[in-house]
């Protein structure tokens, strides 16, 4: 073979260009002579062969894009005749390799090129190796061409022992591309080739086997799905004639949603609603995960009490009654329900019960210090109004959906608190109470404040949307009661949605009445006392509220009277002390201790605070309630050289102010006031708010501070007796604050009997209990000299006492 390929001489051959495609040796394919260069090489090859024995010789050369490849396949014209179609053909047969050198001239319209023939040869007998890879091929040839059905090629196949044949017998797959075959045309070593075909048919047969499987696993699932819809069909039928012959039972109408919405008592628009939903559910598949939450979505409108509303109870007379057996003082918010019934029932006797779509509701909010019974009285207007009754915690909610609902294509989302309060309640008219509404927070997930803003307008929560159940939920009806601490916590547009009552704290009286109708009755059951065995005299009572506990409210008063109890309770068992046992004032020191809260005045004379020049009592407000408030002023060492002023206390920037003030007008009006104010140029003022810890703002103590100065510049003491509250102004003016019946009730709580206030919050004097202001002396000023008159006692003997110096 080496030999003869030696002897091979450079060919003379016409080109038979091959358009995106490419004939292997060995490969017989039939070729269309309507082409007309096709027709020109064969016609060319034929003149050539009629002087040359042997048939004719054409070169076979892929063209892609254009561009004739560089090696092509000698091929003979076997036969020239008619095509299965009728089209003139000719059939050629591939013999060799050849690569195609440069172009020459022939006879006939073909182009005419020189070529040598490649070497092909393979030592024989086959390296091992090579057997392997000749074996391999065999095999993976024979895999695909039985996956095809084509049994008699894999014969042909096998019978192949030439490594070159059986490299270029690839050239009949179909699924080689053209680049692929001509890779194989140009690669020249027989072995290197085969392994190229080797590597094509392993690529395409894991190709094949990956499809497949795919095939078979979507089949397979369409194959499931179509079982499964064919056995839920039959399941539907079965079930069908089961309540056809058993009659229609309710435990199977639960899972027809139709039937249940048609059955409901909905309104139009829900009902529409829901009806479209159930229509989305018939369509939509068990696997679906919208079927899921149409269904919950479904059972949480069905649940919802459309039509569901408690009568009134119109008898205005028992309503208050009942109000005033549970709940001792606060007249404004007990006023304000008897008024709503009121209104409530001639709206019913005249047919006005529902006006342009709106019912007759009510929002109020119910401001006041802890310990008041802000909550507590939520239940009792449900009591009274005959209504059920539901509270909704916002302290501490920072998600608007909280309010609003989550939209329901969230995984495990909910209606809001809003809607589940009226789904608990189970009717449409319940007295819901939003407790702590000033806690509400706010991040990145909303403004709950801003979501109630709807909740509790009149105007608009007729029409009350939930993100949840995205239909029409009418909040007219409900009587909304918001509870806070602090007035200045809630937001300006939400507190104008509301009608405010204030709730001030209860007075020494007020508190012994609750103490003895409710908190002692309940903590004997809580102590396991019968009322028989201990008896807790009002003296007793009125002690503990004035020395024992000072606050706006009554939970400390009901803890301490616990802890009585309890004493009382565990020295019975102990053998102590026998019952049944009367609790007398004289007995609390005994039983729970000293008291914590002795009136200033009840104090040594010497001990007092105001005992000194430069202090004075004051009146303030904080989420407590009402509260005395002691101001302190001394004034440097004029050695030390410190001019100016000194605030301690935890001021904020109003008070800080106020002191500023105080200091100029005593400055400018010092002379008038017959004030030594020299020394305020010389040495610096200090003035300070015992209970650093507790920050304090406002324009409040404008005349308690300017009071302390004046006390501590003239050596003049404070009246222990006297507190005062007002802003005071550069002119000397008192100008009007607020929460003056906190800080009357607060000064009452305190022992004081004289209070100075500003001559503009006279009128507030109205909302002050009538006991508290019979044992006050209330003074209403205009200018702070009046302040003074009132305020500072008498000079000792005409002598002036020794100005206090700050260390």
């Amino acid at each position: 073979m080496a030999a003869e390929s030696a002897a091979f001489t450079p060919l003379t051959l016409p080109v038979l260009p091959l358009d995106d495609e490419v004939v292997l040796p060995g490969m017989v394919v039939p070729l269309d002579l309507s082409d007309a260069e096709v027709r020109a090489a064969v016609e060319a090859a034929q003149a050539a062969a009629r002087s040359e024995p042997g048939k004719p010789r054409v070169l076979l050369v892929p063209r892609i894009d254009g561009t004739h490849a560089a090696t092509g396949v000698l091929g003979t014209v076997e036969q020239v005749g008619r095509l299965a179609d009728g089209d003139p053909g000719a059939l050629i047969r591939g013999r060799g390799r050849v690569r195609i050198g440069a172009g020459t001239t022939g006879p006939g319209a073909a182009l005419w090129v020189e070529g040598t023939r490649v070497d092909e040869t393979v030592p024989d007998p086959l390296p091992g190796q090579v057997a392997e890879l000749v074996k391999e091929y065999k095999a993976l040839a024979t895999a695909w061409l039985r996956k095809r059905g084509a049994w008699q090629v894999v014969d042909r196949v096998q019978a192949i022992d030439d490594v070159s044949a059986l490299a270029d017998n690839s050239g009949y797959s179909p699924f080689l591309t053209t680049e692929q075959k001509v890779e194989l045309l140009e690669t020249t070593d027989p072995v290197a080739r085969l392994k190229l075909a080797t590597q094509q048919l392993r690529d395409h047969l894991a190709e094949q086997d990956v499809a497949e499987t795919i095939a078979k696993d979507v089949q397979e699932g369409v194959d499931k799905q179509q079982r499964e819809f064919l056995l839920r069909r039959q399941l539907e039928a079965v079930r069908k004639e089961l309540r056809e012959i058993n009659g229609e039972q309710e435990g199977e109408e639960s899972d027809d949603y139709r039937a249940r919405v048609e059955a409901a008592d909905l309104p139009e628009k829900v009902r529409e609603a829901a009806l479209k939903e159930v229509d989305k559910l018939e369509r939509s598949s068990d696997q679906s995960p919208e079927g899921s939450w149409i269904r919950t979505w479904l059972d949480t409108v069905l649940e919802m009490p459309w039509s569901e509303r408690t009568e009134d109870a119109y008898d205005i007379r028992g309503a208050r009654a009942v109000l005033d057996a549970e709940h001792a003082g606060l007249e404004d918010v007990k006023e304000r329900i008897t008024e709503y019934l009121a209104v409530r029932k001639r709206r019913g006797d005249r047919g006005l019960g529902v006006v342009g779509g709106r019912r007759g509701g009510a929002v109020l909010a119910l401001v006041g210090p802890p310990g008041v019974g802000k909550t507590s009285l939520g239940e009792s207007v449900a009591h009274a109004m005959g209504r059920k009754f539901v509270r909704v915690a916002l302290g501490g909610v920072r998600d608007e959906a909280e309010i609003r609902g989550h939209r329901r294509t969230y995984v495990g989302a909910l209606p809001g608190r809003i809607v589940r309060a009226i789904k608990e309640a189970g009717s449409m008219n319940p007295v819901v109470l939003l407790d702590e509404i000033d806690k509400v927070g706010s991040d990145f997930r909303g403004d709950p404040a801003a979501a109630l803003l709807e909740v509790l307008d009149p105007a608009q929560n007729h029409t009350f949307r939930d993100h949840y159940l995205e239909v029409e939920l009418d909040l007219s009806d409900v009587v909304f009661l918001a509870t806070a601490n602090v007035l200045e916590a809630i937001p300006e547009a939400l507190l104008d949605r509301m009608e405010l009552v204030r709730l001030d704290g209860y007075t020494e009286d007020e508190k012994v009445v609750i103490a003895r109708d409710h908190l002692l009755p309940r903590q004997l059951e809580r102590a396991g006392l019968d009322a028989d065995e201990v008896t807790v005299e009002e003296g007793a009572l009125r002690k503990l509220a004035g020395e024992y506990t000072r606050e706006a409210g009554v939970r400390t008063l009901e803890r301490s009277i616990a802890r009585l109890l309890r004493k009382v309770a565990a020295q019975h068992e102990l053998g102590r002390r026998e019952l049944p046992f009367t609790v007398t004032d004289g007995d609390l020191r005994e039983l729970i201790g000293r008291p914590h809260h002795v009136p200033e005045s009840a104090q040594d004379p010497a001990e007092r605070r105001t005992a000194v020049p430069g202090v004075a009592t004051g009146l303030a407000v904080t989420g407590a309630g009402g509260d005395v408030l002691y101001v302190e002023a001394s004034l440097a060492d004029p050695e030390t050289g410190a001019a100016g002023l000194t605030l301690t206390g935890q001021l904020g920037d109003v008070m800080k102010e106020s002191a500023q003030i105080a200091l100029s007008f005593l400055r400018s009006h010092g002379a008038e006031l017959e004030l030594p104010v020299g020394d305020l140029k010389d040495r610096g003022a200090h003035i300070h708010f015992p209970a650093g810890a507790v920050p304090k703002d406002g324009p409040s103590a404008g005349v308690t501070m300017t009071t302390a100065l004046a006390s501590l510049l003239s050596g003049r003491l404070v009246r222990t007796d006297v507190a005062m509250t007002g802003e005071v102004s550069l002119t000397g003016r008192v100008l009007p604050i607020g929460g003056v019946k906190q800080k009357l009730l607060a000064a009452h709580r305190a022992g004081i009997t004289t209070v100075i206030i500003p001559k503009r919050n006279e009128p507030d004097l109205d909302d002050v209990p009538a006991e508290v202001l019979d044992k006050l002396d209330v003074h209403a000023v205009t200018d702070v000299r009046q302040v003074l008159e009132l305020a500072l006692a008498p000079a000792t003997n005409g002598a002036e006492r020794e100005v206090p110096v700050a260390a």
